[in-house]
C-alpha cells in the first residue's frame, strides 16, 4: 500500500487550484468571445447605417478641414502614406506636417508628395524642442493655433487611408453633439513574421476590445491612428495640451472630450496601420509600452483584462490537467482555447475589419493572444519605456516623465 506523503499530497492540491484557474479562464475567455461577436454583429449594423448617412451629406455641406500629420524622421512607406492623404475626394481641405526641426527627413520625404500634388493646401509647422512631456503634442498645439479651420483630423504618420476617408469620418461631426470621431485600424504588415503576428493583433485583439466597450458603455476613449474633432470641442477641454502630459494622448483626448459633455463615436471607416520589418525584440518592446500605458492610464481594466486570453488557460489546463491524471481534459481545453482565438479572428478580423489576413492566417492568431499575456505579465515589470528616441518614466495616471530632458507640465495637476 502506497504512502501518500505530505508534499505529494500539496503537489496535488497546486495542480488543482492551477487547474481551477485554468477552468475559471476559459469560462471567462468564452463569455468574452460571445461579448466580441454580439459587439461585432452590432458594430456591422450601425456601420452600415452611418455609411449610408455619410453618403447622404451633400458636398456643398462639407466644411473645411485640416490635416495634422506630426512626423518624426524618415520610414519605409511614409511617401505612400502620406500620398494617401493627398488624395483625397473632398472638397476643401489642407495638410499641416508638423516637426521639431526643419532639416527632418521626413520632410524631404513630404515635400516629394506634395510637388506632386500642387493642388491641395499644405505646409510646415517647426515647433522646435519639446518643453511639455509629451513631444507629439507640443507640436500639435502649435500645428492647431497656425490653422483658421474648426475641423480637424489628427493622424499619425505610419497611416494609410483610402481616398473617400475624409468623406466619411467628417460627417458626424456635423452634430454637434458629437465631439470626435475615431477609427480602427487593419494592421499592414511588412514581410517579416514579427510584422505580421504584430498586425494580426491589430486587425483583430484592438478592435474586439473597443467593440465590446462601445457596447457596454459607450466610447469614452479614443484610437490615435485617427481621430477626428472640432475646435470648440478642443477649447471645452482647454486645448489639446489637456493631453501633454500622457504618453496615451490619444485615450485622454477621447475621455476629456467625452467628460466635456460630447459624444465620442466609433467610426465605420477602417484605417490602415502600416508596420515595418523589426526584430522580435523591437516589436515586443512597443507591445509592452502600449501595455505599460494601459497599466497606468487604467488600472483596473488592465488587471481584468487577463481573464480575456485564452490560450494561456488552455496551455495552463492542459498542464494541470495532465499533472492530475485527466490528460482528455486537459487536451480539451487547449483546444477550446485554440478554436476561441481561431472563431475571434475570422469573427472580427475578416467579418468587421476585412482584413483577408485575418481569414487565411487564422489559425496563427492563437499564438497572439499567447504573446499578448506575456506581454501583459511584462508590464508589471517597471515604470521606464522608450519612445522616438528617449527614455520616460510612467507617473501615477498615465502621465509621463522624460529621463533625459527637462519638461514642464502643460495644465496644472488636478486635485
Amino acid at each position: 500500500m502506497s504512502m501518500i506523503t505530505p508534499s505529494l499530497l500539496a503537489t496535488a492540491v497546486i495542480w488543482r487550484v492551477l487547474l481551477g484557474m485554468a477552468l475559471l479562464g476559459s469560462l471567462s475567455s468564452t463569455i468574452f468571445l460571445i461579448m466580441v461577436l454580439v459587439a461585432s454583429r452590432r458594430y456591422v449594423r450601425l456601420a452600415r447605417t452611418a455609411r449610408e448617412r455619410a453618403a447622404s451629406v451633400a458636398p456643398s455641406s462639407l466644411p473645411a478641414v485640416t490635416i495634422l500629420k506630426p512626423v518624426h524622421g524618415m520610414e519605409p512607406r511614409l511617401r505612400e502614406n502620406l500620398a494617401s492623404f493627398f488624395l483625397q475626394d473632398y472638397p476643401d481641405y489642407e495638410i499641416i506636417l508638423g516637426a521639431r526641426e526643419a532639416d527632418n527627413a521626413a520632410l524631404l520625404a513630404a515635400e516629394e508628395v506634395r510637388q506632386r500634388h500642387p493642388q491641395v493646401k499644405c505646409r510646415v509647422v517647426i515647433s522646435g524642442p519639446p518643453t511639455w512631456p509629451n513631444a507629439k503634442v507640443f507640436s500639435l498645439d502649435r500645428m492647431i493655433a497656425s490653422s483658421a479651420n474648426d475641423y480637424f483630423v489628427i493622424s499619425d504618420s505610419d497611416v494609410v487611408v483610402a481616398s473617400d476617408f475624409l468623406r466619411n469620418v467628417i460627417p458626424p461631426l456635423l452634430d454637434h453633439r458629437v465631439g470626435l470621431v475615431t477609427c480602427p485600424y487593419r494592421g499592414v504588415p511588412a514581410a517579416d513574421f514579427w510584422s505580421s503576428l504584430e498586425a494580426l493583433g491589430m486587425s483583430v485583439e484592438m478592435p474586439s476590445g473597443v467593440m465590446v466597450a462601445d457596447m457596454m458603455e459607450g466610447m469614452r476613449f479614443a484610437m490615435g491612428a485617427v481621430m477626428a474633432t472640432r475646435r470648440d470641442a478642443l477649447t471645452k477641454i482647454g486645448g489639446i495640451a489637456a493631453t501633454a502630459d500622457f504618453y496615451s494622448d490619444d485615450f485622454v483626448l477621447g475621455n476629456e472630450v467625452w467628460g466635456a459633455g460630447y459624444k465620442v463615436v466609433l467610426s465605420h471607416h477602417v484605417v490602415g496601420h502600416v508596420l515595418v520589418s523589426r526584430s522580435f525584440q523591437q516589436t515586443f518592446g512597443d507591445q509592452l509600452r502600449w501595455m505599460k500605458s494601459t497599466r497606468y492610464s487604467r488600472p483596473k481594466g488592465h488587471v481584468g483584462s487577463v481573464l480575456t486570453f485564452a490560450m494561456p488557460f488552455g496551455v495552463l489546463g492542459l498542464a494541470s490537467a495532465a499533472a492530475l491524471g485527466h490528460l482528455r481534459l486537459g487536451i480539451a481545453l487547449l483546444v477550446l482555447a485554440f478554436f476561441n482565438r481561431v472563431i475571434q479572428c475570422v469573427a472580427v478580423g475578416w467579418g468587421v475589419i476585412r482584413d483577408p489576413r485575418a481569414l487565411s492566417l487564422c489559425w496563427l492568431y492563437p499564438l497572439r493572444d499567447f504573446q499578448g499575456f506575456l506581454t501583459w505579465v511584462g508590464s508589471f515589470t517597471s515604470r521606464n519605456f522608450f519612445w522616438r528616441g528617449e527614455i520616460y518614466r510612467f507617473s501615477e495616471g498615465g502621465r509621463i516623465i522624460p529621463q533625459h530632458r527637462r519638461a514642464e507640465n502643460a495644465v496644472a495637476p488636478r486635485l
